[in-house]
């Protein structure tokens, strides 16, 4: 099948990782995920129910090697001194975003040029959106995963 690519935007929060355990749980709850047992090719009343929670997800042997295409195939977000690892969001920093785009505070405008942001597969990126203001109103993650 090969990876997918995501992007979601999500209010703004202070805490990166309770945003994205919300996001995760929002894209769980409208099964906006790809999962191999729910989209075969038996018509839906012969399929195996979908999970009930995103533990019972992950404890699906597809799920580990085909993976979501989605956010729930990512866990947590990682601090400034570490690095990035499989299941991980980092988020843009304002020096990374000075470095690469000439400014240290994003705007929703500058998404379209989110690639110039080194990234891997099955790990993602987020960056915090701001107003005209400077104010902060949104995050951006994005990523892509899946097998």
């Amino acid at each position: 099948m090969g990876a997918s690519s995501w992007q979601y935007f999500v209010p703004y929060q202070e805490d990166l990782q309770d945003a994205l355990q919300r996001l995760r749980h929002k894209v769980f709850e409208e099964r906006g995920y790809y999962w191999v047992k729910g989209a075969d090719w038996r018509p839906e009343k012969d399929r195996e129910p979908w999970p009930a929670t995103i533990e019972e997800l992950w404890e699906d042997e597809w799920v580990h090697e085909s993976g979501t295409h989605s956010i729930l195939d990512i866990f947590r977000v990682i601090g400034p001194a570490e690095q990035p690892d499989y299941n991980t969001v980092q988020p843009v920093s304002a020096d990374e975003a000075f470095r690469h785009l000439g400014v240290r505070e994003l705007t929703r405008a500058h998404v379209p040029e989110f690639d110039v942001f080194p990234r891997a597969r099955w790990m993602g990126r987020c960056a915090v959106l701001h107003d005209d203001q400077g104010r902060p109103q949104e995050i951006c993650f994005w990523g892509h995963s899946g097998d």
